[in-house]
């Protein structure tokens, strides 16, 4: 198979891995929402879906053409497997382990955080070893430039992800500091499993690195307390359709985020991002809040109970 940008892709025969079809697509390979991929193919993540649909001859579309509308860690490594099914197969689980470690901030492995790492900052213009003009384009340009330049240098990452240090080092070590606060007990979790929930709480100084927080709950509410600094979130998980497990659906929040602004007093007010946005967040725009953080969960835990599902990714 051969990649084309979206927009080409367009008019030909294809297959669409991680995103949405076009007028021309034959089969999805996609855990987003109403993607349209069959059930028998299902995975987590869509690389994992690709695996599946390689296994799965019976299922297999004539189309030479490989597609995504957007760029990132797993539609790449996703890519790259239907391109190189053979080389793909022999690293079947590290590919799986690199997607996941991009789209959920979780990882098997450290090889599949660091190869993730390295994506990650090939594709930040402000780390890139790539030249500027890659991204001195419109959006599309900028991701269709990306995955031409990744699924080549991608072969040689997989063989020796030490000769990219440079690129996934700086992340490791925020990563390996947020750890370290973990193992000393200065950040702790406490789950609450009938509400998919976990609040974790710690030192306010600097942000948690999220892998070290994800890998370490399933929860995918997150409420976080940093000090008397309050953030809660939805994780990527509940954005997507998973093969897995079922996350508890998305609330709507935005009542919840009024409602503290009026307890909070003047001087700042709560916003919450919307249960459309894949990691959405609930945080006060402002100084520091005059609730405290058990009023905050109080509160949140309520609006989490008595909340109709406003986010279905499997409806």
């Amino acid at each position: 198979m051969r990649y084309l940008s979206y927009a080409a892709a367009s008019s030909e025969p294809n297959v669409i891995v991680d995103g949405t079809a076009n007028d021309r697509t034959l089969i999805t390979l996609s855990h987003w929402r109403r993607s349209g991929t069959p059930a028998d193919l299902m995975g987590d993540t869509s690389t994992a879906i690709v695996f599946n649909y390689l296994d799965r001859p019976d299922l297999h579309v004539t189309a030479d053409v490989v597609a995504n509308n957007h760029f990132d860690e797993d539609g790449l490594v996703g890519i790259y497997a239907l391109l190189e099914p053979d080389a793909a197969a022999s690293r079947r689980d590290l590919l799986i382990d690199v997607a996941q470690a991009g789209d959920f901030g979780v990882f098997g492995s450290r090889h599949a955080a660091r190869i993730a790492f390295a994506i990650s900052a090939h594709a930040n213009p402000a780390t890139s070893p790539f030249p500027r003009p890659l991204f001195d384009r419109s959006a599309p340009q900028v991701e269709e430039g990306l995955y031409r330049a990744l699924l080549d240098v991608l072969p040689r990452l997989f063989a020796d992800v030490d000769e990219y240090r440079s690129l996934w080092s700086p992340e490791e070590a925020a990563l390996t500091n947020t750890e370290h606060l973990f193992d000393a007990g200065q950040i702790t979790i406490e789950e609450q499993p009938e509400l998919d929930l976990a609040v974790v709480r710690g030192p306010s100084a600097g942000e948690w690195h999220p892998m070290a927080v994800h890998t370490r709950t399933t929860a995918t509410r997150l409420l976080l307390v940093h000090g008397a600094r309050v953030e809660f979130r939805y994780r990527y998980e509940s954005w997507v359709q998973m093969a897995s497990r079922r996350p508890a659906l998305r609330v709507d929040l935005t009542a919840l985020a009024g409602e503290l602004t009026r307890k909070d007093g003047a001087g700042g007010r709560w916003r919450f991002e919307g249960v459309e946005h894949i990691t959405p967040r609930m945080y006060r725009e402002g100084g520091a809040s005059i609730l405290t953080p058990e009023d905050i969960r109080r509160r949140l835990e309520a609006a989490l109970r008595a909340g109709a599902p406003a986010w279905n990714p499997y409806g």
